[in-house]
């Protein structure tokens, strides 16, 4: 399983577009809080527009063709918060990167232990076929020898086609878990799985796992999400400071005068506060108010999910021990005394009846061990740091 995880993580497109992601927000960072390209300006100054001269450029003393240049140089403190909102939109996609890699080994142990599941349950239905083809022997053989009945033969055979059903469904259900795995690891998967790790034995324990819900991937993003609300407050803030800019312009007049030059200083004048920018202000902290409030819920939400999963994973532990030391051996040793019975010369009914509880036995731990390893594999990757099995 581990194989397949680490294969679903080198090939996933997923996982490449979260690493697309990470790339642009760094290249996004690296530009943060520069300043504003600068403005070349062209244009004539002073142009007539009446007399003799109008609306030609040496028709007056005061008219002049210009060049400009101008920059604008916003306060230090909106370029800071520029710059760590960039950081941490970093920080988010990181964070989203890991919690990604994480849903995908989960998703890809789920198949991988679906897929696994299902081929069990194949071979414990595939293991009864002898025993069906045995009944339907003693069947046939009480019916020559006048002790038996064609009723009896026939419940046998309808039984045994039943048990072929069940054996279709679970390999249908086994070539489907495939195929979700095979979604993830991009190429067919034919060859047997190996042996399942061990469901009784997670990497950490119940108070490791509540103890570092901060950790996990449903939650990885929401510091740097914190951060990025506390930024954009930071840059709201920044807008109360002016903006200065600062420009020069050089001017051309007719021959025979002297050119000029024009040096010009600018300052936005943040006059309407209180209805602009402290609003602006009044959003962005109610912004980071309802961030932290939905981290929190995320926090409650995560430890109720640890709880609950722990509870049906130690459940179905208990569980899947209960059938394999007790429920599947009776099972087994009912169906053989009815056997036995049968061929003395005893009902069918009673053998029927034990064969379908040793199908249904058998067909309820298989499923039950797929949802062990589930309940498993939800713990054991909740953590970007673990030794699974």
């Amino acid at each position: 399983m581990n194989a397949a995880t680490q294969r679903a993580l080198e090939q996933t497109p997923l996982v490449l577009a979260r690493r697309a992601q990470e790339d642009a927000a760094r290249e996004e960072a690296g530009r943060a809080g520069a300043l504003p390209d600068p403005q070349l300006t062209f244009g004539i100054d002073n142009l007539t527009v009446q007399g003799p001269g109008a609306f030609t450029a040496g028709g007056d003393a005061m008219t002049m063709r210009t060049v400009g240049y101008n920059q604008v140089l916003p306060s230090r403190t909106k370029r800071q918060a520029q710059r760590e909102i960039a950081g941490a939109r970093v920080e988010q996609a990181v964070s989203t990167a890991a919690m990604t890699r994480l849903g995908i080994e989960q998703q890809v142990a789920a198949a991988w232990i679906s897929a696994w599941g299902a081929h069990q349950e194949v071979q414990m239905l595939q293991s009864l076929r002898q025993e069906w083809a045995v009944d339907v022997e003693i069947a046939k053989a009480r019916l020559r020898g006048g002790s038996g009945s064609a009723a009896d033969v026939l419940a046998v055979r309808m039984e045994a086609l039943d048990l072929e059903n069940r054996i279709d469904e679970a390999s249908s259900r086994e070539t489907q878990a495939r195929a979700s795995l095979e979604r993830w690891l991009g190429a067919p998967i034919n060859q047997p799985l190996a042996d399942a790790p061990d469901f009784s034995v997670l990497p950490h324990d119940k108070s490791a796992l509540l103890s570092s819900v901060d950790q996990q991937g449903n939650l990885l993003d929401w510091p740097a999400r914190e951060h990025v609300a506390e930024a954009a407050l930071d840059e709201a803030k920044a807008e109360k400071h002016p903006e200065w800019s600062v420009g020069l312009s050089y001017g051309s007049r007719v021959r025979g005068l002297s050119d000029m030059v024009t040096v010009q200083v600018g300052v936005t004048l943040p006059l309407f506060a209180r209805n602009r920018q402290d609003r602006g202000i009044s959003a962005r902290a109610a912004d980071l108010d309802a961030v932290r409030s939905e981290h929190d819920d995320a926090r409650r939400q995560q430890v109720e999910a640890v709880q609950a999963a722990w509870a049906q994973w130690d459940a179905l532990g208990r569980q899947v021990r209960r059938h394999l030391d007790q429920l599947l051996p009776q099972a087994n040793d009912r169906a053989a005394l009815a056997l036995a019975s049968y061929r003395g010369g005893g009902d069918i009914q009673p053998l029927l009846d034990a064969r379908r509880d040793e199908i249904s036995h058998h067909t309820d731990f298989a499923r039950m061990l797929t949802d062990y390893g589930r309940a498993w594999a939800a713990m054991a990757y909740l953590l970007p740091e673990r030794n699974t099995p």
